[in-house]
C-alpha cells in the first residue's frame, strides 16, 4: 500500500478554488465577529448590563467565543488549502493536524452553550 495519494493538477486546482472561496466567505464572517462584541444599546439597568456582558463573552475573549472559532476555522481551512497548493503531497503530512483542529472546534462548540437569563 502507498504512504501517499497523487491527485490529478485540475483536481488539486479546484480543491484550492474552493478552500479559497470558503476562506473569503470565513473573512467576511470573521468581520462580522469582530463588531459582535459591541453591545451598547442594552440600557443601564443592572439586568440589562448582565446581558450585554454576557453577549460579550460569547463573541469574543474566550476559546469557545464565535470571534475565536471563526479564527481556529480559518487557520485549519488556510492549513488545507496550503497543504494542496504545494501538490497535495503535503496533505497527508498535515491531514491529522487539521483534522484534529476541526474536530477539537466542533466538540467543544457544546461546552459553552449554557443560557442565561435576565430577570
Amino acid at each position: 500500500m502507498s504512504d501517499y495519494v497523487r491527485l490529478q493538477p485540475e483536481v488539486v486546482d479546484e480543491i484550492v478554488r474552493i478552500c479559497n472561496v470558503m476562506l473569503s466567505e470565513m473573512e467576511e464572517t470573521m468581520r462580522t465577529a469582530n463588531r459582535l462584541p459591541r453591545t451598547d444599546g442594552f440600557g443601564d439597568f443592572d439586568s440589562a448590563q448582565q446581558l450585554a456582558a454576557g453577549y460579550r463573552r460569547k463573541a469574543a475573549g474566550t476559546p469557545e467565543s464565535a470571534k475565536e472559532r471563526v479564527e481556529q476555522f480559518i487557520d485549519a481551512l488556510t492549513q488545507l488549502r496550503d497543504a494542496f497548493a504545494t501538490g497535495g503531497e503535503a496533505f497527508l503530512d498535515t491531514e491529522s493536524d487539521w483534522a484534529r483542529q476541526l474536530t477539537a472546534t466542533d466538540s467543544d462548540s457544546g461546552a459553552g452553550n449554557g443560557h442565561q437569563s435576565a430577570q
